[in-house]
């Protein structure tokens, strides 16, 4: 091997690079354990709360020393910025994928227009985006269009004050369409950076927020943050801050008693209406019931539906109308809707806009107020005129957000204020349709647009509350079309039992290779750990994220690895077989196994590069971790291992490339493996109708990512009955699902309940009916906050959920679909290119297609009946591509041999070559094959259960790939091929051609 000393040096730099990058993670975790146990030793257990008692306290510590100097200028700060990231899986978390509304967006461009074709186009557009692939704004074009004589420059629309330094009344719509796009993105990247700014306010590690091409949609991920609901609003919150006048409640007491009795007799009804009988079919027992609902109805007329709902009047000559439960707020905006009731309305007061103000925890009630809206329901003032806010405290020490306005808002606000000192009214400050506060004023006109808002709100809600201010409002309104959360104890646990399938894999390989070739398995050995800390190096210094799939990835590239190593040990086996000197086998093995090693890693790591591409999350750590060990297991087996053993053989040094057991293994094989191909093709075509019959009658289990719906990880103090829990739940959500996860007290629950309904409400009236259900499995102690956030320690309660629309759950389906289809084009394309001959790359599709549909069909087969998830999502496409990449290593490895034999045994068959091929490469199929089950396995059964199904798919990947690449790839190739000696001859011709 030619430069042996700059490949050293290399190894040996890149290799203290690699221990400097993981120093910091060694810093940060030392730092975070002394943290720990300060806080344990503080907070005895015994306290009430002490988990997060314990958590605040960890955190004061860390930063009172996080700027001390641990080593060498390094402080806990400065090693946390550079700390080997961990993903939610193994930190817990919330990731989110955000979808600002184009429909608000446009909207807003046209100034709110109400023209009737612009508002059907919208209409029309927000309907079929539920179900199509396309951008909003592609289809509100083609929607609008469709509308004869409809114009996107008119005066109504588009050609607005707003908009005239762009779009002219004279403009074609194909003109106007380019400049709506740029204005639509530019708002899309507006969006974009007010949540990059408040995310980075939030005091978050590691935050990651990234844009998903052009479809409004934005990726926010928070690794290691708790307070889940503080976070979703903080998103969504679009920052809509109004001031405006509102009524005082003694101007609507007669409102409110007019509304109260018409009520009476629309609500009244509206009950006998749904009340439908079919009285040919009553029995006499039935009687009893008829009459006792005539008892009801009659008294439904002594009811009163409003004033019945209130729980407390407002202050006498106060803003708030009267106080009402939380849950009853819908009913109350329903009743103040109805026509017959705005009808009640005087003059002065018929554009009231009724509004709640902030629900007090406590008691959950939240007052009524009536601002004074307008035709336009336009404020006075806006939050647009803010320049500065700040979390302040009031003159009785109550949080308070500080405000400043600029010029413009000064001079309203001073008229506002003026007008309210004159009269005593109060000014609302709302924001996102809530009352914050209605203060009034006493000291009249405030000048120099400093203001306040005072509200019963913790310090974090008014921090978070100043930082949505200060970073801007949203230019619309942003819903979570998709999210996954994980709890911090089961990151803790999975990372406990990734690691320790990750040792376990690690020390089974490492005994293989010496069990199976002695002293040249042990120096393989080595480089294999050189190439785990160079992966482990390369992720901290890129900065990438670790994932409980990405250590899955890492422990396949631990089979990889060894499988270069097994190519080179056979083939320097094969030479020795053939007489020539250990020095010269040394040198002819690492350079005849180069092309095979090299097409197998290269065929793996395009599935890789697709996965790279059109993976989120943990797919993409997944695929991080395979290209970046594909890489570094390259370079380990092909110059590491080759500066241990390129001493042996010269000066009379010997090195044995077996044991006494395996010596003579596989040796001298002549076993006819296309005289059996017959057999494997029936036995194939009877898995495959099987796995058809199978995908055709019972299907697939397709999770939440291409169905769409919410699912929860639930864990009981108890055992539980996935059956009886189920049916609870249907009663409760008519449509849910509950299966056991792991131990039998932990199940996994999934639902579709209102999936297409947004909005956080939802997803708490969701949670609250979770936790009413559950309750008779629950501890009776236990909360509702308990059972939904809970502690970093908890047992009980949601461990892990998450959400995917139907509209995402579409898209992801559609990427998939693309994801499994260019891997099978690109391999194609690569094995046509590499080996010359379409039979080759025919005999490798046809046998990964075989694999595919089997490792289909067998999920379809055992889903219901396996203890674990064999579900269809984004980690069993994950899945899919790697068995692609695995079936074409071990098929390119074989094609590999049968081209080199062709050129070297002229004058044999292509039969008798393609055998012989097959024969020179079982060994180190198998041996690479077993080492590989080993490592899944070990993950497999040690791994945690979120990733089983993800292990169970790759081994039954592993097994059946292995057999197509004997039994599928290569016979397909030999049928394929009409005239057998072609491959010979042109191989011949390629020869004399570069010869001459």
């Amino acid at each position: 091997m030619q430069n042996k000393g700059l490949i050293k040096v290399f190894a040996i730099l890149f290799g203290l690079v690699c221990i400097y990058q993981l120093s910091f993670t060694y810093i940060t975790n030392n730092v975070e354990s002394e943290a720990e146990e300060f806080a344990a030793q503080k907070i005895d257990a015994s306290v009430e709360n002490y988990s997060d008692l314990r958590d605040q306290a960890e955190q004061k510590y860390l930063d009172s020393i996080g700027n001390k100097d641990i080593i060498a200028g390094i402080t806990y700060n400065t090693a946390k910025d550079k700390e080997l990231n961990k993903g939610l899986d193994l930190k817990g978390g919330i990731n989110v994928i955000l979808q600002i509304s184009v429909e608000d967006i446009i909207r807003g461009l046209a100034n709110d227009s109400k023209d009737p074709a612009f508002n059907k186009a919208l209409t029309e557009a927000r309907e079929e985006s539920v179900t199509s692939q396309d951008d909003y704004i592609d289809i509100f074009f083609e929607k609008f269009d469709a509308i004869p004589d409809a114009k996107l420059a008119s005066p109504d629309i588009f050609a607005n004050k707003t908009l005239s330094d762009d779009i002219t009344y004279d403009m074609s719509n194909d003109q106007v369409k380019p400049i709506i796009r740029r204005k639509v993105d530019e708002s899309i990247t507006s969006a974009f950076e007010v949540l990059r700014k408040r995310i980075d306010k939030f005091g978050v590690t590691q935050p990651n927020i990234q844009r998903l091409g052009n479809s409004g949609r934005i990726l926010v991920e928070l690794p290691g943050a708790k307070d889940v609901n503080r976070i979703q609003n903080l998103l969504q919150s679009t920052a809509q801050l109004e001031f405006w006048h509102v009524f005082k409640n003694t101007e609507f007491g007669g409102f409110l008693a007019q509304a109260n009795q018409v009520l009476k007799n629309v609500v009244s009804e509206e009950e006998k209406a749904t009340e439908v009988i079919d009285t040919t079919k009553q029995t006499d027992s039935d009687i009893d019931d008829l009459l006792a609902d005539a008892e009801d109805s009659t008294a439904v007329q002594t009811n009163n539906p409003l004033f019945d709902l209130v729980i407390g009047p407002g202050a006498q000559g106060g803003p708030v109308l009267a106080y009402f439960n939380v849950q009853d707020t819908a009913k109350v905006n329903s009743y103040l809707s109805m026509p017959q009731v705005r009808n009640l309305l005087p003059a002065e007061q018929r554009y009231a806009r009724f509004v709640w103000g902030v629900p007090d925890d406590e008691t959950n009630a939240t007052g009524l107020y009536a601002l004074k809206s307008n035709r336009e329901n336009q404020p006075p003032l806006s939050g647009s005129v803010i320049t500065d806010a700040q979390q302040t405290y009031d003159q009785v020490g109550r949080v308070a957000v500080s405000m400043q306005m600029d010029g413009t808002g000064a001079k309203i606000w001073e008229e506002m204020t003026g007008y309210a000192s004159n009269n005593q009214t109060q000014i609302a400050i709302v924001l996102d349709n809530v009352v914050y506060s209605a203060p009034g004023v006493s000291t009249g006109a405030i000048s120099g647009g400093r203001s306040e808002i005072t509200g019963d709100f913790s310090i974090e809600e008014g921090k978070d509350l100043a930082n949505v201010l200060r970073a801007g409002k949203l230019p619309a309104s942003a819903e979570i079309i998709s999210s996954e959360i994980v709890g911090p104890s089961l990151g803790q646990e999975a990372i406990d039992s990734g690691m320790l399938s990750f040792g376990i894999a690690l020390v089974l390989v490492l005994l293989w290779m010496i069990f199976y070739y002695g002293k040249a398995g042990l120096f393989a050995d080595v480089a294999l750990i050189v190439n785990i800390l160079f992966i482990f190096g390369i992720l901290a210094g890129l900065g990438a994220v670790l994932t409980l799939p990405g250590i899955a990835g890492i422990v396949l590239t631990i089979g990889m690895s060894v499988d270069a190593n097994v190519l080179i040990f056979e083939r320097i086996k094969e030479e020795l077989a053939k007489g020539k000197s250990q020095a010269e086998s040394i040198k002819d093995g690492f350079s005849n196994a180069l092309s095979s090693i090299l097409d197998a890693n290269i065929t793996t790591g395009l599935t890789g590069f697709i996965l790279l591409i059109l993976g989120t999350g943990p797919i993409k750590g997944f695929a991080t971790t395979l290209l970046i060990g594909i890489a570094t297991s390259l370079f380990t087996a092909i110059f590491i291992t080759r500066l241990f053993i390129d001493g042996y053989g010269k000066n009379g040094k010997s090195l044995e490339f077996a044991t006494g057991i395996t010596k003579n293994l596989f040796k001298g094989m002549n076993t006819d493996f296309l005289g059996k191909r017959k057999v494997a093709y029936i036995i194939s075509g009877i898995l495959i109708v099987i796995s058809l019959g199978s995908l055709l009658t019972q299907q697939l289990n397709l999770g939440v990512d291409f169905v769409g719906g919410r699912t929860y990880t639930v864990r009981f103090d108890q055992d539980v009955s996935p059956t009886e829990v189920q049916n609870i739940l249907e009663e409760r959500f008519g449509n849910a699902e509950a299966k056991t996860f792991g131990p039998n007290n932990q199940l996994k629950i999934t639902t579709n309940y209102k999936i297409e309904e947004e909005g956080t409400a939802i997803d708490e009236e969701i949670q609250e009916g979770l936790f009413e259900s559950l309750q008779p499995y629950l501890p009776g102690d236990l909360s509702e906050d308990e059972f939904i956030n809970g502690s970093s320690d908890k047992t009980v309660g949601i461990m892990e959920s998450m959400k995917v629309g139907p509209t995402i759950a579409e898209d992801i389906k559609a990427a998939s679909f693309w994801a499994v289809l260019g891997s099978l084009i690109v391999v194609f394309l690569y094995i046509l290119l590499r080996f010359r001959k379409w039979q080759f790359s025919l005999g490798a599709v046809v046998a990964v297609f075989h694999d595919v549909l089997i490792v289909l069909g067998v999920f379809s087969l055992l889903y219901k009946f396996m203890p674990f998830s064999l579900e269809i999502n984004q980690a069993f496409i994950a899945a899919i591509l790697t068995v692609i990449g695995y079936s074409l290593n071990d098929t390119v490895v074989v094609f590999d041999r049968i081209r080199e034999y062709v050129n070297e045994h002229t004058t044999w068959k292509l039969g008798k070559t393609v055998n012989a091929a097959l024969n020179s490469t079982l060994s180190r199929t198998l041996n690479t094959s077993l080492t590989t089950l080993v490592v899944l396995l070990a993950i497999f059964i040690f791994g945690g259960e979120s990733i089983r199904g993800f292990m169970f798919a790759l081994i039954v990947g592993v097994v059946v790939g292995t057999y197509s690449s004997i039994f599928i790839a290569t016979p397909v190739m030999f049928d394929s091929v009409k005239k057998k000696s072609s491959i010979q001859d042109k191989e011949e011709k390629v020869e004399e051609e570069a010869t001459a």
